[in-house]
């Protein structure tokens, strides 16, 4: 039996939500997602209409009444069957995660909005869209998108050392700062971004590449006031090969020298270090993924060519180096 997906479309949302994947990096533990779908996959199966609502926000509910709910699930539930499983969600910052359901007779993607509250404001059973091929590694040969010495605040491969790592996309990404001989980030009080010792400084292409997109026209926050409406404030994406996109993001308002369709060279300046978007001060957000439509991607390790790694006070010379958080890297 052919399936018509576009019967299980809901598309109820009565307030404005954020559909940006930007860098909320790690707000949202998945954990928050995976109680809510498992709920909803139980209720489903049980043929439990009321059960369905349980998390629904009041909008929600009022936009979908029982009656409604247990019209949709019927049908549902008549053309695909019972949901035997779940694949492990995709989640898109700050508030949404895509799991791949598989009934009896389809698979269908359950796209879950949640509000603050835990509450769903959007739900959606959609074509099912498999995960893009990722590279076990890169082959575009990296360089620092900087000069001179740089902080790795977060990086790594684990949730401990990198509070990006629960989001796909930026699994493997990069925040840098600059500090001073103290560790210090900012001189005086630090209330105003030109107080940071990172702003203003020039961003480079980690490599040779055509850009993909540009996100220009974002304000620089007030230090400590994040923008998550505009998650990655000022960005750049470059594509070096087929499945290979360097983001680079939170760039100073005004300061992006590259348009959409340029070709960029390594180590070119693309602009200049900001406080734009979800950002708390003054810093370089940088993650490799796999396709250039930032919210599908999947992050992918990185491997700096030629590194010079201080930690405890000792340098050292590194070759195909993964920054981890509390380094000092600086390119040789």
């Amino acid at each position: 039996m052919k399936t018509n997906h576009k019967c299980f479309i809901l598309s109820m949302l009565t307030i404005s939500i954020i559909l940006f994947a930007g860098i909320a990096a790690g707000d949202e533990p998945v954990t928050r997602f995976e109680i809510v779908a498992n709920r909803m996959v139980k209720a489903i199966n049980a043929e439990d209409f009321a059960g369905i609502q349980q998390d629904f926000s009041k909008t929600m509910s009022e936009a979908l009444p029982l009656d409604k709910t247990t019209m949709f699930f019927k049908g549902l539930i008549s053309q695909c069957g019972k949901i035997k499983k779940t694949g492990q969600p995709r989640l898109i910052p700050p508030d949404q995660a895509v799991f791949a359901c598989h009934f009896e007779r389809t698979i269908l993607d359950m796209k879950i909005v949640l509000d603050q509250s835990g509450k769903i404001i959007g739900l959606w059973f959609l074509p099912h869209s498999p995960p893009l091929p990722v590279r076990e590694s890169h082959l575009t040969v990296l360089r620092l998108p900087f000069e001179g010495e740089w902080m790795v605040v977060w990086g790594g491969d684990t949730l401990e050392v990198n509070q990006h790592h629960n989001v796909q996309n930026q699994r493997y990404a990069f925040d840098f700062l600059v500090s001073d001989s103290s560790g210090r980030t900012s001189k005086g009080d630090g209330k105003q971004n030109e107080d940071y010792f990172a702003f203003g400084k020039p961003v480079s292409s980690p490599a040779d590449g055509i850009v993909t997109d540009v996100i220009t026209g974002v304000r620089d926050n007030t230090p400590g006031s994040m923008n998550p409406y505009s998650a990655l404030g000022n960005a750049v994406c470059i594509e070096h090969c087929p499945m290979e996109i360097s983001v680079l993001a939170h760039f100073k308002q005004g300061s992006i020298l590259v348009k959409p369709g340029d070709k960029v060279k390594r180590g070119q300046v693309l602009g200049l270090c900001g406080n734009s978007g979800n950002s708390s001060e003054p810093h370089i957000h940088y993650h490799l993924q796999n396709t250039p439509v930032i919210q599908d991607g999947t992050g992918i390790r990185c491997l700096f060519d030629k590194v010079n790694v201080t930690r405890d006070g000792k340098t050292e010379s590194k070759a195909s180096y993964s920054p981890v958080k509390g380094d000092f890297v600086k390119e040789q």
